[in-house]
């Protein structure tokens, strides 16, 4: 397998009419990560859905090398099935990654017979991170991966990426809080502000 590459040249934004950001660029070789900050509104989930390839920029280019696992606050789970039989779905179309370690860690072992409508906020999001199966991709898009989440669960996520990069994954986290991974680039949105 060819190592994780990540890049953009001189990207820029518009929702609308609003220009968000223009002449962003940056480049991830493997085993590096970049965290995205900035205010509500200035661009951080539209960055990374132009850099998944899901929304195209106004100007400028994106180059990945290797697949892409987004996490993000969409999770694609048919809300009436209980969650193993939900996520026992998808782990059908997208074999590998997760196992028993992972679910216990996130501590979705024990919520197998539970209708996906009634997780909470911070089970859901530890379900979309695990739905979006990181383990087998190179390139980790994560939009706000510790929202919702308890200590225990924030501490496996950070651990997980910070893992994953040793193994030369290259990692892009838009998050507001603090996000613990040794070499973490910033990146602040409001330095591209038109």
């Amino acid at each position: 397998m060819e190592p994780a590459r990540l890049s953009a040249t001189d990207l820029a934004c518009r929702r609308g009419e609003r220009l968000l950001f223009r002449d962003l660029s940056f480049a991830l070789g493997p085993g590096e990560a970049l965290q995205v900050v900035g205010p509500n509104g200035t661009g951080k989930s539209s960055l990374l859905r132009i850099l998944a390839g899901l929304l195209r920029p106004a100007a400028g280019t994106v180059d990945r090398q290797g697949g892409v696992a987004l996490l993000d606050d969409r999770l694609p789970l048919d809300e009436h099935l209980p969650l193993g039989r939900a996520l026992a779905f998808w782990h059908r179309i997208d074999v590998g990654g997760y196992g028993p370690a992972q679910l216990a860690g996130l501590g979705l072992d024990r919520l197998a017979d539970v209708p996906v409508r009634f997780l909470s906020t911070g089970q859901r999001k530890r379900v979309a991170f695990l739905q979006s199966n990181p383990w087998v991709t190179p390139v980790w898009l994560l939009d706000e991966p510790l929202n919702g989440l308890d200590a225990d669960a924030a501490a496996f996520v950070q651990q997980e990426v910070a893992a994953s990069l040793v193994h030369g994954t290259v990692a892009v986290i838009a998050s507001h809080q603090p996000f613990a991974v040794p070499g973490l680039r910033r990146l602040d949105l409001r330095d591209f502000a038109p």
